[in-house]
């Protein structure tokens, strides 16, 4: 491995790959909700969710998909002197409104030929036939991503959490969008309660058996306010350590294909907010520590 390699695909290294330069995500806020939330699964939502949702809260703000994405692909020019970008619906299930509304929003944030790719973020029992040939006509010949959040291969986890779908919904939804040729990225969380090796073994072995194309791995973090926070500060949940964490990706990874692409590392707390443990803002060190522990692991 040359100097300065990361032991993995990366996304950043894949799209580099696939573009010939840096090409940057920008996280859009649509306004959506989600099944677990608007009262048709629940209306508490996961037991770690932050209930404004993971992204930027920008919608509630009155910023409109296409200002959202303008304003973003200003910073990254600035910040990354990038000039490639793909739209990156983020909070919430993006697939999860009438197909008409999905559609509206979908190209709204296709500014122009620099916005080479769409990456929807959504759960495995919102997608459909219907909705899946929306995103590859809108998409128009430019890459996609779909992002599904299984976060564990046990049922019992997943009613732990209140997930509100089942690991059959996961692999029906996999097999439907590799079906339309649409690659798909599997969003999976260690420290969950009650989980540890042999629930990641788990996990690990089905994405690997889908063959699902990309990763993203997140730590579980304690947000206040959730039903998460409650059993923590009862005593009942005691979050993962940070040599922990790292240890369990590295063995994720090297249970992966070789090629899938690893989308993150590690989670990131939206600013502002306390959280537990108090490394998850330690973003580079955790992610030092797994790649050290990948290397270990290549030596030994």
């Amino acid at each position: 491995m040359k100097a300065g390699q990361s032991p993995f695909l990366t996304l950043n290294a894949h799209l580099r790959k696939v573009f010939g330069e840096r090409v940057q995500k920008i996280p859009l806020d649509a306004g959506f909700t989600c099944p677990n939330r608007d009262g048709t699964k629940g209306r508490s939502g996961c037991i770690y969710c932050d209930p404004r949702g993971s992204g930027t809260g920008a919608w509630a703000l009155g910023k409109s998909v296409s200002v959202q994405m303008a304003e973003g692909m200003k910073w990254a020019r600035r910040r990354y002197c990038a000039k490639r970008f793909i739209a990156y619906f983020q909070a919430f299930s993006n697939t999860y409104a009438p197909l008409h509304v999905l559609g509206e929003r979908y190209r709204e944030s296709l500014l122009g030929p620099e916005v080479v790719g769409l990456a929807i973020g959504t759960r495995p029992d919102c997608v459909d036939e219907e909705r899946l040939s929306l995103i590859r006509q809108v998409a128009d010949g430019r890459m996609i991503w779909m992002e599904y959040g299984l976060q564990s291969a046990s049922d019992e986890t997943l009613r732990r959490i209140n997930r509100g779908h089942t690991v059959d919904d996961f692999v029906k939804a996999v097999e439907l969008t590799q079906k339309h040729g649409i690659p798909v990225c599997t969003h999976v969380m260690f420290g969950l309660p009650g989980e540890g090796e042999r629930e990641m073994e788990r996990t690990m072995g089905l994405l690997a058996d889908l063959g699902v194309e990309g990763v993203k791995f997140h730590q579980v973090y304690v947000v206040p306010g959730t039903v998460l926070h409650r059993l923590y500060e009862s005593g009942r949940y005691q979050p993962i350590s940070q040599e922990e964490y790292a240890g369990m990706v590295a063995r994720a990874i090297r249970m992966l294909p070789e090629g899938t692409v690893i989308h993150r590392l590690t989670g990131d707390p939206s600013t502002g907010i306390s959280v537990s443990p108090a490394w998850s803002r330690d973003k580079q060190g955790t992610i030092a520590r797994i790649e050290a522990e990948l290397d270990r692991m290549k030596a030994a």
